[in-house]
Order: structure tokens, then sequence, then C-alpha cells
């Protein structure tokens, strides 16, 4: 898998800022697994702890799912790899998971953030299960911030599978 980063705007009105800083945070994700095998994917980092890339991958899927289709638009999508009685799922029942499918997912489901952020304003809000409103501008940063943690355990985990550090 080829990945590309762009560098970020450094002039740039406030929402296409926000969505190339995104952008870069998805595409280090990518970066991250990019070479790897389905099982190297699926390795642990350190018991009893279940994270792994591809549970990050998966997770990262259902983040985007629940702040941009869920909040944002409203729309009513269930999660995509979790359930009440298995909340971690994601992370938990990667052993058997398809790769491909959880690629294929997750990059479906940031289109789809992207057209749903192309429609909307950064004053625009959707509305939380809790009923509290969220703008799409705190969506935006908290997706950037969302990514950037992840992408710290992406490091460590692919440090501990092959030594490749940097990106």
């Amino acid at each position: 898998m080829q990945v590309e980063r762009r560098d970020t705007p450094r002039t740039a009105d406030e929402k296409e800022t926000l969505t190339a800083f995104l952008e870069w945070q998805r595409a280090t994700l990518a970066q991250k697994c990019a070479g790897l095998t389905d099982e190297q994917l699926r390795e642990r980092s350190a018991p009893p702890s279940t994270l792994s890339l591809l549970g990050l991958v998966r997770h990262m899927a259902d983040v985007e799912r629940g702040w941009f289709r869920r909040t944002l638009d409203q729309a009513d999508v269930p999660p995509l790899y979790s359930t009440d009685s298995d909340p971690d799922g994601e992370f938990d029942n990667v052993d058997t998971a398809n790769v491909e499918e959880a690629f294929a997912t997750w990059g479906a489901e940031c289109q789809q953030a992207r057209d749903i952020v192309s429609a909307h304003e950064l004053d625009d809000t959707g509305r939380q299960r809790s009923g509290r409103l969220i703008s799409m501008r705190w969506i935006l940063n908290h997706m950037i911030e969302e990514y950037s943690r992840h992408n710290g355990h992406a490091d460590l985990l692919r440090e501990r599978i092959d030594g490749a550090t940097g990106y």
C-alpha cells in the first residue's frame, strides 16, 4: 500500500486547515500499517492489552462513523465492530477479522466523513446521543486529537513489530 501524506497548508482558511490536518492524521495511520502482513497487523501490543494496528483501524472506522454520520449528520447507523455486550469489539475481535474488509470499511467511512464535512460549515451542529449540541468545528478538532493519540500508539506498535520508526 502506497500512502501519500500531503503537507498541510500554511495560509488556508480554518475549514481547509482543519480538514488538511485530519487528512494528514488519517494518512499517518495508513502509513503505520503499510507493508505489514495480516498477522503483523493483528499483533497485540503487550498483554493484557488487546491493542493492535488492525484494532486501531477498526476503531477509527467506528469513530469516523460515530462523529460524522451519527452525530453531525444524524444518521441512524449502528457501530461497526462493537455492541453493548462487547464494547471493545473493534480491538478484541481481530484474530479472525478480515483485514482487507477492515481497511475498506475505514476508507469508506473516511470518504463518507469527507462528503459530510464538505456539505457543512464549521458552525453547523449535530447532536450527541446525550442530546448535547456539538459543532463541526469541535468534531474536526476532536478527530485530529483522536488520530494523534492513536497514531502515538501506532508508532509504538509498529516499532515493536519490525523496528520501523519515524514517518
